[in-house]
């Protein structure tokens, strides 16, 4: 009982070990991805037009020198100095502010989605290079299996119970694997260098995965509903939310314009007279409002606030779709690993048993090594196949993450 406990124990900690290795390139990809970045970039600069738009026109200042002066009763005019401020209606500026952030909130889920994305595509990179690796192994667990038959068909030679095509025969397989495992080293190294890519770092940096992946007895649970909350589909939703504060703000700006200002006219005195106004200067307030008769604008910006809203509406709808397909192909996919595992497995099983034969054979003093040949093709077909769908497996389940998670 204690030994099935401390197996069960190492078992856990080894599958635990395992995720922690991929959390930690994730981590690793997330903080030095320079897409990832990009978007960080343009989400600051989104919610810094906050304090662009957070402004009032510009304040007018002029002077005016009279080069003829009129004469009026108290003096003549000499020059002018006047201001003018023009204020947007009632909370416009407010509006400004809602529809920029908005906007940025719809940067921000490129943020979050860009994440999930490369959580996928490093999981993938990931699972890609274990099958990789297992595969090399199978393969060099075959050679040496060949290896053995090898030395088997040398004494059957000397014996007389064999010739020396079937040793022929067991060194040209021999030959194949190792071109084989020579082809997927090299596939290995190129498939290192992307996933060193998504990481953003050197290409002949080794990665490290783990010996060997196993699917477990049970799937996760695929909720659909959680589908709704991807944020593909949310960004919509802050689109659609932007362009109602668009048109908020169009109704704003189409209300008119209060300005308020001051001009100030010097005025000299009137020689040989004396009055009490001989002279006075002018100071004048102004109040100004600017009213947009001609609306022919602010009527077709909102008829395009609308039809954009009914595009972003139809825009969502198809993504949903799109990602309810994915969804369901890859439930379906991950089922079909499992259920080929399970084959393979089988298969495997009963390849073995046929070997067993054969080498018992070979001890009462009788074997066909093409049988050997055929027996060993079978059995490498299997290991690949099983290798194949734990792979599939677990590409499947990074797919339904990115879609659920």
């Amino acid at each position: 009982m204690k030994n099935i406990i401390l197996i069960i124990s190492i078992l856990f900690v080894s599958a635990f070990a395992k995720a922690q290795e991929l959390q930690s390139y994730i981590q690793e990809a997330e903080s030095n991805n320079p897409e990832i970045q990009k978007f960080k970039l343009q989400y600051k600069r989104a919610s810094e037009k906050v304090n662009e738009v957070n402004t009032i026109p510009n304040t007018e200042f002029g002077v005016g020198y009279f080069v003829s002066e009129p004469e009026t009763r108290t003096g003549a005019q000499r020059f002018k100095v006047y201001a003018k401020q023009m204020l947007p209606w009632f909370g416009t500026i407010t509006s400004r502010e809602n529809y920029v952030s908005s906007l940025a909130d719809a940067k921000y889920e490129d943020i979050v989605i860009a994440k999930r994305k490369l959580m996928a595509s490093v999981s993938q990179s990931y699972y890609n290079l274990y099958a990789n690796k297992a595969k090399q192994e199978v393969l060099t667990e075959n050679i040496k299996l060949l290896e053995t038959y090898e030395t088997l068909a040398l004494t059957s030679v000397e014996v007389g119970k064999a010739s020396a095509v079937d040793v022929l025969r067991l060194q040209m397989r021999q030959n194949e694997m190792q071109q084989v495992k020579d082809v997927l080293q090299q596939q290995f190294l190129a498939e290192q260098t992307n996933f060193n890519n998504l990481l953003n770092r050197d290409n002949d940096v080794t990665v490290n995965v783990v010996d060997s992946l196993v699917i477990p007895s049970d799937d996760f649970e695929v909720n659909t509903e959680s589908l709704a909350l991807h944020p593909e589909l949310l960004k919509y939703d802050k689109l659609y939310q932007s362009i109602e504060q668009s048109e908020l703000l169009n109704q704003k700006e189409s209300s008119p314009m209060i300005g308020f200002g001051l001009d100030y006219i010097n005025v000299a005195e009137r020689p040989n007279m004396d009055f009490s106004d001989n002279g006075k200067d002018i100071v004048m307030p102004m109040v100004s409002v600017s009213i947009p008769i001609f609306n022919k604008k602010y009527k077709s910006q909102t008829k395009q606030n609308d039809l954009q809203q009914q595009e972003i509406t139809a825009q969502k709808q198809e993504r949903l779709n799109s990602l309810e397909t994915l969804l369901d192909k890859a439930n379906n996919e991950r089922i079909s690993a499992r259920i080929s595992y399970a084959t393979q497995t089988k298969n495997l099983q009963q390849a073995k048993d046929a070997e067993d034969i054969l080498i018992k054979s070979y001890e009462t003093g009788t074997i066909d090594f093409n049988d050997v040949l055929d027996i060993q093709e079978l059995q490498l077909k299997f290991q690949m196949n099983q290798i194949e769908s734990v792979k599939t497996y677990y590409v499947q389940s990074t797919i339904i993450n990115y879609l659920i998670q």
